[in-house]
């Protein structure tokens, strides 16, 4: 899908102050990619609170992203777009918006979000101020999910130093943090992305997996969808001899944090005994939230199904069941 030979770019764009955030300076790009694939100073989990980024707003290495994605639907057809306008209005203090659009594959229906070359992701990471050194913070206006896509995406191309905030938008204000309406940009920074082809599952992947004992397929959508009771994908029903644990009941829905490790453990259930587990949705954002949830309860081996049930459904020819 996308070349797995290391890519770096800079580009070069002004620098505005949000808030109190301190102005950042530029490192070279030979002391920057020195760095990569360690966190050097001070430990980041994949998933932080609210408390511990009020406590490292001020590092100049921490790049906090708002990557919320919009979703209204109508008759269960959904139409998507930014939430940008939501982060001008408030924002965490040094957050950045990051358009999930921008750094998905642009020969891709626009709803997909689909992984883009590599080329291109560097390209638009980079120019949001991401440096191989950096420690990159992501959240969401609700459900983690568009969070935890940028997440993943990072975490596919070989950056290892990103988290999802715990609970996004709705934690920090609940926790009583401070708020900023100021525009706010990075200075430009370096970036190298590099496939990890191995978190990225291909429909050929996914087909290989049905009836596959050493593979467990999840869908994580709703339960409805999964049941076949509404089409949102052209199709109803789910991918053949997959389990259906829902990227809304992993979270709290009245703090929009994720549940404690034990009641996610219990809830994923048997699908850890598996060697490998490839998760799916419609496009990529519930099915990248679960897999954010399988990496912290130790699984070796999860993989995203990229093309999703937009890519499963378009394809008449592959099979889909109906019922639970």
């Amino acid at each position: 899908m996308t070349s797995s030979r290391p890519i770096r770019t800079e580009l070069v764009r002004p620098f505005g102050p949000c808030g109190q955030r301190p102005a950042i300076s530029k490192m070279s790009a030979k002391r920057r990619g020195s760095s990569r694939g360690r966190a050097k100073g001070w430990a980041m989990d994949v998933l932080v609170s609210a408390g511990w980024l009020a406590g490292h707003l001020g590092d100049p290495r921490l790049r906090v992203f708002d990557a919320t994605v919009q979703v209204r639907r109508r008759l269960f057809v959904p139409t998507v777009r930014t939430g940008e306008r939501q982060w001008r209005r408030e924002h965490i203090p040094g957050s950045v918006f990051a358009s999930l659009f921008a750094l998905s594959d642009p020969a891709r229906p626009r709803r997909s979000l689909t992984m883009p070359p590599a080329e291109q992701f560097a390209a638009v990471i980079g120019a949001l101020g991401v440096s191989d050194d950096s420690h990159v913070v992501i959240y969401d206006r609700r459900e983690n999910m568009w969070a935890a896509r940028l997440w993943w995406m990072l975490r596919t191309f070989g950056f290892d130093h990103a988290a999802v905030l715990d609970g996004g938008w709705t934690a920090w204000r609940q926790g009583g943090y401070p708020l900023c309406s100021d525009p706010c940009t990075y200075p430009p920074g370096t970036v190298t992305a590099s496939l990890r082809p191995e978190l990225v599952a291909t429909k050929q992947d996914v087909l290989g997996a049905i009836g596959n004992p050493d593979t467990c397929l999840i869908n994580a959508l709703g339960r409805r969808q999964h049941r076949g009771e509404v089409n949102e994908y052209g199709r109803r029903g789910h991918i053949p001899g997959s389990r259906n644990v829902t990227a809304w009941e992993i979270l709290d829905r009245k703090t929009q944090r994720y549940r404690e490790l034990p009641e996610l453990r219990h809830k994923v259930g048997p699908a850890l005994d598996a060697s490998q587990i490839i998760t799916y949705c419609g496009a990529g954002a519930a099915a990248a939230s679960l897999a954010h949830v399988l990496v912290r309860l130790g699984h070796p081996r999860v993989a995203v199904y990229d093309g999703g049930l937009l890519e499963w459904c378009a394809d008449r020819r592959l099979p889909l069941e109906l019922g639970t």
